[in-house]
């Protein structure tokens, strides 16, 4: 356990309010066409995977695609975010494997990339400079970001971020040289032939119900920039726009609490309750740490989240009443 004081993060976005606030006069939609075409086939493709899983597809298959959805997402919440981005935990090689391999099958760039992104996310929140600044719309924070270019401030600031443990990690620097045969090996072509060389499956449905799996992981991700920025309850900090949006948790495998998340980005639950089937995330890690192959699991005790709330929350406090009451 570590005791944290949680500093309110107003001052911090005054900080830059000059260098990065929204100037949405200044704003320029560059698109990118070819990320367009991407995710439009993505999406077409996952729906008539969807289709399919009605159609033709074996119930093996479906089950094959929820379990490889979960690898995703745990690759992507487990692994990147939680592990590599904030360093909430630490694993022994062996899981740190299992990681980076649940990781390429959730394919969101390297896992270098996307702790760059998240770090400048953190740092700059719903500003110009956060890579998926929420006040520039639900969609652009969804998903518009990945289909426009850069904003000036994000390739500016973004220079600022150090990832120096990052990249003195063989693991993830390993996958980011062996980007593309890593990641396409492991998104895209076991969980497709391993439907077909088991059990025979066509495949038209393995490939089809594959994109249906990764449009799911994609999205799911993606609710937590979009959704638990806009709609929820803000009991930690009413001063910024992350929310708790518990949909989004039970969709992400627990990262819909995201104010508590944005107040406290160190804590390995992501949320104050962790151990609640909203956090499938938590479980896993709990569970390595009980084999001890994750250690030194942080989190927040139960004082300092009801001083913090009692200061800047707005009163909800929806998990843990006993907070509004001071008690």
């Amino acid at each position: 356990m570590v005791s944290h004081t949680g500093k309110d993060s107003l001052p911090k976005y005054k900080m830059f309010e000059k260098l990065v606030a929204p100037q949405a006069d200044k704003r320029e939609y560059k698109i990118l066409y070819f990320n367009i075409l991407t995710f439009l086939y993505w999406h077409i493709a996952g729906l008539y995977g969807l289709y399919l899983c009605f159609a033709s597809a074996k119930w093996v298959s479906i089950l094959n695609c929820f379990i490889f959805y979960l690898f995703g997402q745990l690759g992507i919440i487990a692994g990147a975010h939680r592990l590599w981005c904030h360093r909430s935990y630490k694993t022994k090689l062996p899981l740190e494997i299992i990681l980076i391999f649940f990781n390429s099958i959730g394919f969101q760039n390297t896992a270098i990339d996307w702790v760059r992104n998240h770090r400048l996310h953190h740092k700059y929140s719903d500003t110009d400079a956060d890579p998926h600044n929420a006040t520039r719309g639900f969609f652009f924070s969804h998903l518009g970001w990945l289909i426009t270019k850069k904003h000036p401030a994000v390739k500016k600031f973004g220079k600022t971020i150090d990832l120096s443990d990052i990249y003195n990690n063989p693991v993830l620097t390993f996958q980011k040289k062996y980007a593309i045969p890593v990641i396409g090996i492991c998104c895209f072509v076991l969980p497709t032939v391993i439907p077909m060389y088991f059990w025979g499956e066509t495949f038209n449905n393995a490939w089809h119900i594959n994109i249906l799996r990764y449009m799911l992981n994609l999205n799911a991700t993606f609710l937590v920039n979009s959704a638990a920025h806009k709609w929820g309850y803000k009991p930690y900090d009413k001063n910024i726009l992350p929310t708790e949006c518990p949909s989004v948790s039970l969709v992400s495998l627990g990262e819909g609490f995201h104010n508590y998340h944005h107040v406290f980005p160190w804590d390995y639950k992501s949320e104050e309750l962790g151990n609640n089937i909203l956090n499938f995330t938590t479980k896993f890690i709990d569970f390595f740490a009980f084999i001890g192959w994750a250690y030194d699991l942080k989190s927040v005790p139960d004082d300092i989240l009801k001083i913090r709330a009692l200061r800047t929350g707005d009163g909800t406090a929806i998990w843990r009443k006993s907070l509004s009451n001071g008690d």
